[in-house]
């Protein structure tokens, strides 16, 4: 048994349903009302067709109705949304211009153009816009109150072992395959080159700026490596405690409009330059490059990690003790390459169990598993006891580098352990304490909170039982 939070859909194409040939002519009305929010009929036939369309793409079906299930989803995610604004929770909503434009877009050319649009759907393209634009805040404070409910609850050592006594055998979750694996990295030659490379075209840009020769933002949208550039390298007015120590001390010696030095920080180069302050609130937009390298460069740590590889396939060298003498990870190099999850150190305010695990599932490869799926690529096709040839990837921030990789342990699928997979269990026994966590908070909410439902609605099938309210019986 795995106990998941309850979730909503991410909904962002309330515009999209409304200009669906299937879905042409609609009569929209008000369904549910909480708090200050409205639920309209379109929003409800929206996120249920999300849910069919998701369900079908995974293989399997509900027998709950894809509408109630969708209502109840629509209240949780106003009610959240409404009471973040009674507690004033703080939201980085900087991102939304640029979703939601990303949005518009993918529908404008789903739709031929701006204009065809504009006519399915009945409405005005800044119209289109605003409806996006207002979905995505929303969510935007629904996650974040939702995320301040649960970020406190703790599970300690003793509440593992209690849920994992107290789940029956056929309910203990099925732990997929896991893989140990070491790894040997290097980081290309001539970094110290390409670093100064990289530091001399900053130099240039900024003496673009100073000189009035060119905007920072359009240097900043032509030439940055980050998110931000779209927005000319602007960033969200954060404290000063929100930012790397080197980043954090440029700001603070800004004044606005002025142009940093060039600093360095694990992300990359940077010039910062400062728009203004406001209390603790730092504003400022910032151009952020990577070192580039040669073909040389990089050639030749991918050869010396090749010889590497093949003195240790031939037992002229332990894989252990070319890890100490060569490799350039801190982290694995003294427990002989194992592959751990502490270079997620630096993100860390505190120690986290989790960071020693050393087992890792398919999906802990990739995007927000933490561990590169290049890693994952080479994994698949080794056995144990494998060595893999070397190959170019990129270490967590983004920092070009090369490695070999030894296929430690291969652990087949089984039921969870206490022994065996405790970290996993601690997991699962969190999740399960948030959930319990979420319900009593929103059971408490939805007695103080004003929610109204249609009566054509009442019965639907809902995982909690509260929103339809005794006098609305």
């Amino acid at each position: 048994m795995k106990r998941v939070l309850l979730t909503f859909l991410t909904i962002v194409g309330i515009a999209a349903s409304l200009y669906a040939e299937k879905h042409f002519v609609m009569l929209d009305k008000v369904v549910a009302v909480v708090g200050n929010s409205s639920i309209m009929y379109s929003e409800i036939d929206q996120v249920a067709r999300q849910l069919v369309e998701a369900r079908r793409a995974e293989g399997y079906t509900s027998d709950r109705d894809p509408k109630n299930e969708a209502l109840e989803q629509l209240l949780m995610q106003k009610l959240l949304y409404n009471q973040a604004l009674i507690d004033s929770i703080d939201v980085n909503t900087g991102d939304i211009v640029q979703r939601v434009e990303m949005r518009v877009q993918q529908m404008s050319d789903e739709a031929g153009s701006v204009l065809e649009l504009e006519r399915k759907s009945h409405m005005p393209i800044y119209h289109i816009r605003e409806l996006i634009r207002r979905q995505m805040e929303e969510q935007a404070y629904a996650t974040a109150m939702q995320q301040d409910v649960i970020s406190k609850v703790k599970v300690v050592p003793g509440e593992v072992e209690t849920f994992y006594k107290g789940t029956t055998k056929e309910d203990l979750p099925i732990i997929a395959e896991q893989y140990v694996y070491a790894h040997i990295t290097k980081y290309p030659k001539g970094m110290d080159a390409a670093k100064r490379r990289t530091r001399e075209r900053l130099l240039d840009m900024r003496e673009r700026i100073v000189t009035g020769k060119a905007q920072f933002a359009t240097l900043a949208r032509m030439y940055s490596i980050d998110g931000a550039a779209i927005r000319g390298g602007e960033l969200e007015p954060t404290p000063l405690s929100g930012w790397v120590k080197p980043f954090a001390d440029a700001v603070e010696e800004l004044k606005p409009g002025q142009v940093s030095e060039v600093v360095e920080t694990q992300f990359g180069l940077h010039i910062v330059q400062l728009i203004d302050k406001r209390g603790n609130l730092y504003h400022c937009r910032h151009i952020v490059l990577r070192p580039t390298f040669t073909t040389d460069e990089i050639v030749t740590p991918l050869l010396e990690l090749d010889s590497l590889a093949n003195l240790i396939r031939k037992d002229s060298l332990t894989f252990e003790a070319a890890a100490l003498a060569h490799s350039d990870d801190k982290h694995s190099k003294q427990n002989g390459g194992i592959v751990t999850n502490h270079d997620l150190l630096e993100h860390y305010s505190a120690f986290d169990a989790k960071l020693t695990a050393t087992k890792f599932l398919k999906e802990d490869f990739g995007i927000g598993g933490g561990k590169s799926i290049d890693d994952y690529n080479a994994i698949r096709y080794m056995n144990k006891g494998d060595i893999s040839t070397a190959f170019r990837t990129t270490d967590m921030n983004g920092n070009e580098m090369c490695k070999i990789i030894k296929l430690v342990d291969i652990i087949p699928s089984h039921i969870a352990s206490l022994d065996e997979d405790y970290l996993r269990l601690e997991q699962i026994a969190l999740e399960d304490k948030q959930q319990k966590t979420l319900e009593k908070w929103l059971n408490e909410k939805i007695n103080a909170m004003y929610i109204y439902i249609s009566p054509e609605f009442r019965d639907g099938e809902f995982l909690n039982k509260n929103w339809v309210k005794k006098e609305q019986k």
